[in-house]
């Protein structure tokens, strides 16, 4: 038996996908307040609350991140409880499923709540927002290494920025992991070559 909750025409498409994890992640945000006032907490049976709570939690190591299947035989042995009982519990007003939906994964329909989307949506953010964070440094990093390497050859490149860019993104694409001293003199010759391109395609256009 799978849950009906609304028309396959007004079935959404999942904003997550297979591909947004939060592995690293071994808690979950929970909206205290928002959960101590809601109707949920409020009218549900402490059984139907045990389940809705583990529920959600379940849902965290899904496959996407945040979903259910929607076949209650399924649900009722994540949760160790009786596939009948399961299936009446279901049915009440504010039951174990109160207000998951069904949404698109693909090819999949499966399970949704919008609480635990908006949670997800902004731990994938924060995750992100972190990850640039730390990318930036790390080219931050890179490009002081680099600017002092450069100093021992040429003072003017290494306060020159466009160089030092110019320099530091042909060095990555050219899969340079250590740069040795080797590889910035090759470096430093490219971005000779480079100006001196330039210099010459400027004259052509002027002439």
């Amino acid at each position: 038996m799978s849950l009906s909750l609304a028309p396959v025409g007004e079935i959404d498409e999942y904003p997550l996908t297979r591909e947004d994890r939060l592995d690293s992640h071994y808690f979950m945000a929970w909206e205290r307040r928002r959960w101590l006032n809601c109707d949920m907490r409020l009218k549900a049976t402490k059984e139907c609350r045990a389940l809705y709570f583990d529920l959600i939690n379940i849902a965290y190591d899904q496959s996407p991140i945040g979903t259910l299947p929607t076949d209650l035989g399924v649900l009722a042995k994540m949760v160790f409880e009786d596939r009948d009982h399961f299936e009446q519990l279901c049915r009440l007003e504010f039951g174990p499923l109160h207000k998951w939906r069904h949404v698109r994964c693909g090819g999949e329909i499966r399970l949704m709540h919008p609480m635990i989307l908006r949670t997800l949506t902004d731990a994938i953010a924060r995750k992100e927002d972190h990850r640039a964070r730390s990318e930036a440094a790390s080219v931050s990093k890179r490009l002081l290494r680099l600017r002092t390497a450069l100093a021992g050859y040429s003072k003017e490149i290494a306060a020159n920025d466009a160089a030092l860019r110019w320099i530091d993104e042909w060095l990555v694409a050219e899969g340079c992991e250590y740069r040795s001293s080797s590889w910035i003199e090759r470096g430093i010759a490219r971005w000779s070559d480079h100006m001196l391109d330039l210099t010459m395609a400027q004259k052509r256009t002027r002439a």
